[in-house]
C-alpha cells in the first residue's frame, strides 16, 4: 500500500519568520480554488490546528515524531489526509530545530524527511537583500536529505526591495513562490502562551484566516506551488486504522470544524453513535471543550469512540450540568487561568465534576485540566476533586518529557512508558492523598501528577496515538465503574 497525497512542507529559518500567516493562508487559498486540503503541524502546537481547521473546513492534526514516534509519522499524516487533494504541513521553529540534546528528531526537516516532501521555506527578508541568498543557500545546504525546493519572501518593503531579493536567489538556484508585502501584516494577538485560541476569537480568527488568504493569492504562485507539492512521491506503507490499533469497528468521523459561525453551539455537541459488536449500548465520555479547554489531539476522540464510547463534548463555562449518562470525564488543556472567574461561578457543574470523581468514575485530566480539578487557581474555587492549589507563574515551563507511569491508573499499568510535553505558566502546589501519576525522567528526574480512585490529572500532554491502549483501557475503566 502506498500513500500518494500531493504534500508541502511550509518551514523558515527561525520563528516569527510567517511560517503560520503563509502556511494558513495558503491552506485557505487553495480550498478557495475547491480543493480537499488537508491541515498538519509540526510538533506538539494546538493552537496553530485551530487556524487550519478554519481555513480548510478539516480537523487540524499534528505530525510529532518525539510524541508518537518517526514510524508513526507517515501513517497518521495517511489517516488525515486520507481522500484530499494536497496536504499543507506547517513547520516547528526554524527548519533544523528539534527536540533539546536530540539532533534533529521532532523538527520539521526530520517530518519533511519522513514525508519524502517538498520544502518551501518562508524568509523573513525585512532587513537584507542580496543576503537572503547566502541565507537560503546555507538551509539547502545543510542536510541533502531535505529537498528545499522553494521560498517565498515575507516582509518585503517594495517592489525595488523585492526585485534585489529575487536577483539575488536567482544565483542560488532556488526558486521564488512568492513575496507578501510588510506593510499588510494579519493581526493576530497573543499572549503568554502563544496566539490566543481560535475559540476564543472566532470573528476575529475568521477575519484573520480570511486575509491570510488575501495575501498568499496575491503575492504567491499557486499553480506553482501546487505543482511543487504534486512532485511528491509516494510513500510506501498504509495509513494509520483508528479501529486496527484499538480492534474495534471503525468510529464515526469527526464533525467538520465550524467555520465562522459566531452563535453559540448547541450545550452538547454529540458525535454519532458508535456500533458495538455486542449491540450493549456504549458508555458516554464527556470531553471539555469551548473556549476555556481548546487542547486537544483529534486523534483521542477517535480512539475512545473506537474503543466503543460515545464522546460528548461540553462547555464548562457555559453548561451547568455533565451530559445525562456520563460514564467518564476527559479534560485536555487549554486556558482555564483566562477564566477562571467564570469558571468558579459555575459551581453547579464543579459540584456534579467532584460528584462524578467521588464515585469512582474515571477522569483523565491533563494541564488545565489539572488545573481545574484544584481546589483553587488563583484564589478561586474550582473542582476540589484534588488538594492541590494552583496559581499563575512567572516562570514557562516547555518542553519534551520522558516519562513512566509510577501507579496504575485509569490510563496505564504502572511500569509504561510514554513521552509528553510540558508548556504552562502555572504552579500547582500538592497536599496529600494522592499517588504521582509519572516519573518524569527529562530534563531530570521527578514524580508529577496525581492519581487517586479513578482520577489520573497530570501537567503532562501525552498522545494517545503512541500508546493506543490508554484508550482501550479508559473505557474499559468507564464500563466498569
Amino acid at each position: 500500500m502506498v500513500i500518494s497525497v500531493p504534500r508541502l512542507v511550509i518551514a523558515a529559518p527561525s520563528s516569527g519568520s510567517g511560517k503560520t500567516t503563509v502556511a494558513t493562508g495558503l491552506m485557505a487559498a487553495f480550498a478557495s480554488r475547491g480543493l480537499a486540503v488537508s491541515p498538519h503541524k509540526v510538533g506538539p502546537d494546538y493552537i496553530d490546528p485551530g487556524y487550519h481547521a478554519l481555513a480548510t473546513g478539516r480537523v487540524g492534526r499534528n505530525l510529532d515524531a518525539y510524541l508518537c514516534g518517526a514510524e508513526l509519522v507517515a501513517p497518521l499524516f495517511g489517516h488525515g489526509a486520507r481522500g484530499c487533494d494536497v496536504a499543507v504541513v506547517e513547520g516547528v521553529m526554524g527548519l533544523y530545530d528539534g527536540a533539546a540534546g536530540e539532533g534533529e528528531l521532532a523538527s520539521t526537516a526530520h517530518v519533511a524527511k519522513l514525508l519524502r516532501a517538498p520544502v518551501v521555506l518562508v524568509v523573513d527578508a525585512s532587513s537584507q537583500a542580496r543576503s537572503v541568498a547566502a541565507l537560503v543557500h546555507g538551509f539547502a545546504s545543510w542536510d541533502p536529505e531535505v529537498r528545499v525546493a522553494g521560498v517565498i519572501l515575507n516582509k518585503v518593503g517594495s517592489a525595488r526591495h523585492e526585485g534585489m531579493l529575487r536577483e539575488a536567489l536567482d544565483e542560488s538556484g532556488v526558486p521564488v513562490f512568492g513575496a507578501l508585502r510588510r506593510v499588510s501584516q494579519v493581526d493576530t494577538p497573543s499572549r503568554h502562551l502563544g496566539l490566543v485560541p481560535v475559540a476564543e476569537r472566532r470573528a476575529g480568527a475568521v477575519d484573520a484566516v480570511a486575509a491570510m488568504a488575501s495575501q498568499v493569492r496575491e503575492g504567491c504562485d499557486l499553480g506553482g506551488l501546487l505543482a511543487l507539492a504534486r512532485s511528491a512521491p509516494a510513500l510506501s506503507g498504509a495509513a494509520w486504522d483508528v479501529a486496527e490499533v484499538v480492534g474495534s469497528s471503525p468510529p464515526p468521523p469527526l464533525p467538520v470544524p465550524d467555520l465562522g459561525g459566531c452563535a453559540p453551539k448547541p450545550p452538547f455537541a454529540r458525535r454519532a453513535r458508535p456500533q458495538t459488536p455486542d449491540g450493549l449500548k456504549p458508555t458516554i465520555i464527556a470531553v471539555a471543550g469551548g473556549a476555556a479547554f481548546t487542547f486537544s489531539y483529534a486523534e483521542h476522540a477517535e480512539l475512545l469512540a473506537a474503543a466503543g464510547a460515545e464522546v460528548v463534548t461540553f462547555d464548562p463555562l457555559r453548561d451547568e450540568q455533565l451530559p445525562e449518562g456520563v460514564g467518564g470525564l476527559v479534560i485536555g488543556g487549554g486556558f482555564p487561568e483566562v477564566y477562571a472567574p467564570e469558571l468558579s461561578a459555575n459551581e453547579p457543574l464543579r459540584k456534579a465534576v467532584a460528584a462524578l470523581a467521588e464515585r469512582g468514575a474515571p477522569v483523565a485530566a491533563e494541564c488545565a485540566g489539572l488545573l481545574y480539578l484544584s481546589r483553587e487557581l488563583d484564589g478561586q474555587p474550582m473542582c476540589g476533586v484534588i488538594d492541590a492549589k494552583a496559581r499563575m507563574d512567572e516562570r514557562l515551563t516547555l518542553g519534551y518529557r520522558d516519562a513512566v507511569a509510577v501507579s496504575d491508573s485509569v490510563l496505564a499499568v504502572a511500569g509504561t512508558r510514554m513521552r509528553g510535553h510540558e508548556f504552562h505558566r502555572t504552579v500547582v502546589e500538592p497536599g496529600a492523598g494522592a499517588a504521582p501519576a509519572w516519573g518524569v525522567r527529562t530534563p531530570r528526574k521527578r514524580v508529577e501528577g496525581f492519581v487517586q480512585q479513578g482520577v489520573h490529572a497530570s501537567y503532562l500532554h501525552t498522545h494517545w496515538a503512541s500508546e493506543p491502549g490508554v484508550a482501550r483501557r479508559f473505557v474499559e475503566r468507564c464500563l466498569t465503574s
